[in-house]
């Protein structure tokens, strides 16, 4: 699979100058953390879920969340569990590629027992979403999620969701953070990405953010999102993927744009392919909360509704400029430092600062390409869409 990868080929050589790489379910963790891009999460309830997993995949989705959480009754849980065995197999038998997939479970028993379950179509599953992660309850599904390898013989990736109680309270956060970094990172080797549960922090205040809101205007869930990357997301070499958190909203039809043009005000003194861009009004916050996640070190998104992925992925592609400065940044001529203009002639590139920033956007520009110099957001996006 490849992110672009649903669109024709010529049309993708005409918008990237380096196109996005090919990855499969075993590819490296550090490539396919980075390559996760839009996760699509659905309920596994779903009668013909095998059907929209496939459907999705030829609409550009190349990780998929099959939700036995909070997207389903407490009530539901055993038949949506029969029904994920029975999708599994049937996907298993079509012998097509799939996106990579995960059960967001509720307990840490149910790791095995789908394991069990799942039988040989256990090899379409990349591994395991687990909710509400701290150090006390994520010890227990990170047991169980290496005693399940160890039974099938196949490799299987953790997701922890940090969404707790105990991490948002400002007396209890710091110890929550330390204890959930001890936890991660014995099992770093398991640990693909963790991901960001802001609905449960809203909840928890009893807040909603509107559609002209981000995530970041509502500061106590900023303040949470800034300390779990300070203490998990260092470029050090200790941090971990951290995935952006869910948007909310969307339109009825799954078309969201307009056919007409029209003024974002979030794109003001952009670029005009930006300005003139086709979206709703309701866009407008998710495409400048996709901004901030990537300013704030927030890499990927979360997405409930099919319509977030082109935007998510459009937005991931690194600039021709982007691309520019960093590999001026990291050529093998100035390990030893210094500074330099950029060859956009419009910044300075301090190659020692800029190092970091550098080598992890040049790990997004392996997986979702680099456009090429004359290619916006609006020709990304309209190619997404397959429009």
């Amino acid at each position: 699979m490849r992110h672009f990868g649903h669109i024709p080929t010529a049309a993708r050589q005409a918008l990237f100058h380096q196109e996005p790489c090919e990855f499969t379910a075993d590819s490296p963790a550090r490539l396919l953390s980075a390559a996760l891009g839009a996760t699509l999460y659905s309920p596994a309830t779903r009668p013909r879920l095998a059907d929209d997993v496939l459907k999705q995949a030829g609409r550009g989705v190349v990780s998929m969340v099959l939700c036995l959480e909070d997207s389903i009754h407490d009530a539901e849980v055993e038949a949506a569990e029969t029904n994920l065995v029975r999708q599994f197999a049937d996907l298993a038998g079509r012998g097509v590629a799939t996106p990579l997939l995960f059960i967001r479970v509720r307990e840490p028993g149910q790791i095995s027992d789908l394991v069990g379950r799942l039988g040989d179509s256990i090899r379409l599953l990349s591994g395991f979403v687990l909710p509400k992660f701290t150090e006390e309850r994520g010890t227990a599904f990170l047991e169980a999620l290496t005693e399940a390898e160890s039974a099938c013989g196949r490799a299987l990736y953790a997701m922890p969701v940090l969404e707790s109680p105990e991490l948002l309270h400002l007396e209890t956060r710091t110890r929550t953070l330390t204890g959930i970094a001890t936890a991660v990172d014995k099992y770093r080797d398991r640990v693909l990405a963790l991901r960001l549960g802001v609905t449960d922090f809203c909840s928890a205040y009893g807040l909603r953010r509107s559609p002209d809101m981000t995530a970041y205007d509502v500061r106590i869930v900023a303040g949470v999102i800034a300390d779990v990357v300070n203490v998990l997301g260092r470029a050090d070499g200790s941090g971990f993927t951290i995935t952006g958190p869910v948007w909310e909203y969307f339109r009825l039809q799954e078309r969201m744009f307009k056919p007409q043009l029209r003024r974002s005000p979030f794109l003001e003194g952009r670029a005009e392919e930006l300005r003139t861009a086709l979206i709703e009004h309701d866009l407008d916050g998710l495409l400048r909360e996709i901004e901030l996640d990537r300013a704030n070190g927030l890499l990927g998104k979360t997405c409930i509704h099919p319509s977030h992925v082109p935007p998510v992925h459009a937005l991931s592609v690194v600039s021709h400029e982007e691309f520019s400065d960093a590999q001026d940044i990291l050529r093998p001529e100035r390990d030893g430092g210094g500074v330099l203009r950029s060859a956009y002639t419009n910044k300075m590139n301090e190659v020692k600062p800029h190092r970091a920033w550098a080598e992890r956007t040049l790990l997004r520009a392996e997986v979702f390409g680099v456009a090429r110099e004359d290619i916006g957001f609006v020709e990304l996006l309209t190619a997404g869409l397959g429009a």
